[in-house]
């Protein structure tokens, strides 16, 4: 089972689209589990976004990002996309699309200290 911290939702609907991925995994048998962790970013040309976790499939839950985002009408953070190169550094790396629907509209590059329990920052954010 994999897992993310690199998921957001609009500001102000993470309540109700975490609550309804968790619905409709349920429904489906999907294992999946959303939860908010209480962090929001904000980015300077996508807005603030509510920051949550999962556990499950990664497949999984991009579709049902995508499907949320579709449904609720709002804009979606799809984490989880490592770099290609293996380097050690001092801290992990971590990239994300903006989506609002199917349509990707943006690209983010989160950054975070790989020690302490540090939360993930936006090193770089680029529209397409």
């Amino acid at each position: 089972m994999a897992d993310s911290e690199t998921f957001g939702v609009e500001k102000g609907h993470g309540e109700e689209v975490t609550a309804w991925l968790n619905e409709q995994a349920k429904s489906q048998s999907i294992k999946l589990e959303a939860r908010l962790y209480g962090y929001n970013v904000i980015t300077e040309n996508f807005g603030e976004f509510e920051m949550f976790s999962w556990i499950g499939n990664v497949q999984s839950a991009r579709k049902m990002i995508i499907k949320a985002s579709k449904r609720f009408k709002v804009k979606v953070i799809e984490g989880g996309y490592k770099p290609k190169e293996k380097i050690i550094k001092m801290k992990k790396f971590d990239f994300a699309k903006i989506k609002k629907g199917d349509k990707t509209i943006g690209q983010l590059e989160f950054v975070a200290s790989r020690f302490g329990n540090k939360h993930w920052e936006i090193q770089n954010e680029e529209r397409h």
